[in-house]
């Protein structure tokens, strides 16, 4: 199978860390897994252990627009990290950007992404869709599109799936199995960015949601919540 995995920034550290080993570690050994199963990986990372676009605009005479840049600048950074250790535990990996940087990593042209994972090699999207305004969340579902992804994986911190509010703070929240992108777009379901999950109900693109430690067993049944486009 063909899977786009989003991760966010800090989904690779805990403690306030920038970054973690012992889970980069974990993602690591995740990946091999999959990939000695047969599957193609690619990666979309979120920057927000490094900078959130939101929290800078509008301070400093910051306009929303230079914000989110340097947001989207945060996420080739993590790529970048993350292509390194992965590299370090003989896993083949490419960045590809959507904004050009040919000193440190490739441009972003779909079918060279999909010949790199048909000789085995991670993918790395890097730099979101190279626009403001728009999450990695939305980004990775339009990556996913583009290579022609058959399930889009979101692995968030310390969930273990959908909810219908959140557990942490709601004690009768109940654990959601199975929606479609409609329902949860009606009931405002905090799981995924609202404009990631109109273009999955859209492009008829499958979306699980699974805790960052179950990516290795992310197609199994039992694991996680599934957003169905319809």
């Amino acid at each position: 199978m063909i899977l786009v995995i989003k991760i966010s920034g800090e989904g690779l550290s805990e403690n306030n860390e920038k970054y973690t080993e012992s889970i980069l570690a974990s993602i690591s050994e995740q990946i091999k897994i999959l990939l000695k199963e047969g599957h193609q990986i690619a990666l979309m990372i979120g920057g927000g252990n490094l900078f959130r676009g939101k929290e800078l605009a509008g301070v400093l005479g910051i306009a929303r627009t230079t914000a989110d840049y340097i947001g989207i600048l945060a996420t080739v950074q993590n790529a970048l990290v993350l292509r390194d250790y992965l590299e370090s535990t003989n896993i083949s990996v490419r960045v590809s950007s959507a904004i050009a940087m040919p000193q440190v990593c490739e441009e972003y042209i779909p079918k060279r992404v999909a010949r790199h994972m048909e000789k085995g090699r991670v993918v790395i999207f890097a730099g979101g869709i190279g626009l403001p305004y728009f999450s990695t969340d939305t980004c990775a579902a339009q990556r996913a599109l583009e290579i022609n992804a058959d399930l889009l994986i979101m692995a968030k911190n310390d969930v273990s799936g959908i909810y219908s509010a959140d557990p942490k703070k709601d004690t009768s929240a109940k654990f959601i199995k199975e929606i479609t992108a409609s329902q949860a777009i009606k009931l405002n379901l905090n799981v995924a960015d609202l404009a990631a999950m109109g273009l999955a109900k859209e492009s008829g693109l499958t979306i699980k949601i699974i805790p960052t430690d179950k990516i290795d067993d992310a197609l199994n049944p039992d694991i996680g919540s599934i957003i169905k486009p319809e």
